[in-house]
Order: C-alpha cells, then structure tokens, then sequence
C-alpha cells in the first residue's frame, strides 16, 4: 500500500535562519582568527532588534554588531519594505567567556558530555538524503536563485516550502503527492502574478519530473504574506532542526547544531554519524542506513555503535559495527581532526540543511571502499 511523508525547508530570511546564520558567522569569524575558539553563540531576532547572547573564549578581538549587520544585509534585509533592515536594527551584545569549569574537560579532547547521536542516509536521492527534504530544499535553494538574480522582482526574503512525495510498498519514490510555497512578497504584486511565476521559475523547474496533473499546489494558501520578517515573527537560533537534518525520516537526537564550535559533542558527534552512514550506503551493502552513536562523559570512544539498515542490507550489521570500529577514531579529537572542522565552514550550513551537500568534509565519500570489503 502507498503512503505519503513530507518535509519542509526554509529559505535564509526565515526568522530562524538569520538567528542560525549571525550565530554561525560568529562562529567563523572566531575560528578565522583562532581555531581553538570556544563558541557557544546564541542570537534572538525581533522587530528591529538583534541579541546575541552566549559563552565565547577566543584570542582575538571580534566585533559582533557588525557581523550581525552584515549577514542580515547579505540575506538582503535591507529596507522597510522587507520589513527588517540591516542598517536600521539595534544589536545587543551579551557575551560571557566559557566557563573554566567546563573548558578544563574540553582541554582533554575527551567527552565532555554524556549524548546519543544520529545519522543517517538513503540512496533514493543523489545525495543520499531522504526525497521530502532533499526536495523541499531544492525548492528553497531555487527560490534564493530566482530571488538574487532579479527572475521575480516581487520576492523578499522570507519563504517556506513544504513537500510530500509517495511511496509504493517496496519504499520506492513514485511521485509528489503536494507542494506548498509560502513566500514573502511586495505588495505591489498580485496574486495571479505571483503564483504563475512560482509555479513556472520554482516548482516546475525543480520538480517537473516527479510532479503530475493529480499533484496538488498550494501556493500562499492565505493571498497575503506581505507583513512577514522578523518584525513579526521572532526567531531564534537552533529552531530549525529537523530542517537542518533529515526532514522527519531518521531519528533525532533533539539537539541543535548552529551557535556551536566543533569541541560541542552535539555537532561533531551527529555530523561523523552522517558520514559513515552516506559512506556504508554508498558502498553498496545497503539502500539505507542508520547510525547510532553513544557517549559518556570522560569516556574516549563511544560506549556503543548501533546499526539499522531496515531490512535492506546484504551483510550482517554486526560486521559492519566492527569495520567502525575498527577503522575510525570516534573520540572527539579523533573527528574533529578526520572532518577538519576548526575552519571557518559553519555559516554556509545555516541554510538547507547540513546534510546533503557538496561542499561540507562529512559529505565527502572516501571511506566507501572499506565497507565493500565486506561484500567479499
């Protein structure tokens, strides 16, 4: 029997995401000019103000109101017509140093904090992500394109989609089932107008080949999605986590990953799950695959390594728990070195998603070898 799941993504003007996106720029500016920053940044967004808050020990000095400004202004915040505006907000700067109580664990590069981590991959999409949010990202990095490029000039900043894709019995995409587009618009635009170009620019362009004359397309369901931004709807970093991993497939572990340097087990821990799992279904001896990953506080190495392939694997997942082990230093160190993640990479990931890229080292597959042995 067929059945339907559906994701959702945000684009960079969702009021979250520019928390998410101040918080990680912040995080790259510290690690630009010390890569043993310590960072746990958050930001809060409301009508014509920005808080960052939070915990940052860093050798150098690192401006944050004007960081916070000019990521807005990249996001193009940049008139009241769009309801928010880089130039026009007051920042409030509320930051302490990590406390020493905490960094003396973090020194050891050991588990500072007991935590389970998630990861997880699929081959039904290219880049090994789950169909809904594989593709209702898609549709939120198209709309950034049209958005920048001038395609549709009625377009401001603040959009969501949202799409459901069907399955068959055999877990096999057939079709989408639903699309829906919420985005922020000049009010000079009519509804026609708009829905049109969305249709044409956005969703068809995307999508044309899984979409059908039964597909259902609902395109700012309420008409008006004028009086939007973070005027009037507060955001706050570390909302969006389902958005940032695997769009309600796959477990989550209920942790957010912006805000935090790579020394935070939340973020290092879930982004090495995510690439042994992409890595074993790449290999071949599954179609899917998930990872769990546990630890305990001052412990080196996790405390177990648990496998699912949901009834799709050729080998047995005690193998491939061995070959983990055996072959890759999971201790906190051990994947910060593997991924190189003291680099200022972390603004980038802010938007679409973590997962599912090709520009982040734990999408990288070079570990798809050591698990085909396995087929032998």
């Amino acid at each position: 029997m067929n059945y339907i799941i559906t994701s959702e993504s945000v684009t960079s003007g969702h009021p979250d995401k520019v928390c998410d996106q101040i918080s990680d720029a912040i995080l790259d500016e510290c690690l630009r000019q010390d890569p043993d920053s310590r960072v746990a940044c958050e930001c809060l967004v409301t009508t014509w103000t920005v808080i960052v808050s939070g915990e940052i020990t860093t050798k150098w000095w690192v401006n944050f109101a004007d960081i916070a400004r000019k990521t807005i202004r990249d996001i193009w915040y940049n008139s009241h017509e769009a309801c928010f505006s880089a130039d026009d907000v007051s920042v409030q700067v509320l930051i302490n140093s990590q406390s020493p109580d905490i960094a003396q664990w973090v020194d050891t590069g050991w588990a500072w904090d007991q935590g389970i981590m998630y990861g997880y991959a699929t081959n039904e999409t290219p880049n090994f992500l789950p169909a809904p949010i594989s593709y209702a990202h898609k549709l939120s990095k198209r709309l950034e394109e049209v958005r920048q490029n001038w395609i549709l000039d009625y377009l401001l900043p603040d959009w969501k989609t949202q799409v459901s894709v069907e399955y068959d019995e055999n877990n096999k995409v057939v079709r989408i089932d639903t699309v829906v587009i919420s985005n922020q618009h000049k009010e000079s635009v009519s509804n026609e107008e708009l829905r049109a170009g969305i249709k044409k620019e956005i969703i068809n362009f995307c999508l044309w080949d899984l979409i059908d004359k039964k597909t259902i397309i609902h395109i700012n369901p309420t008409w008006r999605f004028v009086l939007w931004g973070p005027k009037w709807d507060a955001g706050l970093t570390g909302r969006k986590i389902i958005i940032d991993t695997y769009g309600w497939v796959g477990r989550h572990w209920g942790w957010a990953f912006s805000w935090k340097d790579p020394s935070k087990v939340d973020r290092s821990w879930a982004y090495i799950a995510r690439y042994l799992a992409k890595n074993i279904v790449s290999s071949g001896i599954c179609e899917k695959c998930e990872i769990q990953l546990s630890y305990a506080i001052w412990v080196v190495q996790p405390v177990s390594i648990y496998i699912d392939c949901f009834g799709t694997g050729k080998v047995d997942t005690k193998k491939i728990s061995q070959v983990v082990a055996s072959n890759f230093d999971l201790s906190q160190n051990g994947i910060i070195k593997k991924l190189d993640l003291k680099k200022p990479i972390f603004w980038k990931t802010a938007t679409w998603g973590h997962f599912g890229r090709d520009d982040v080292s734990w999408e990288e597959l070079d570990s798809v070898d050591l698990f085909k042995e396995l087929l032998k």
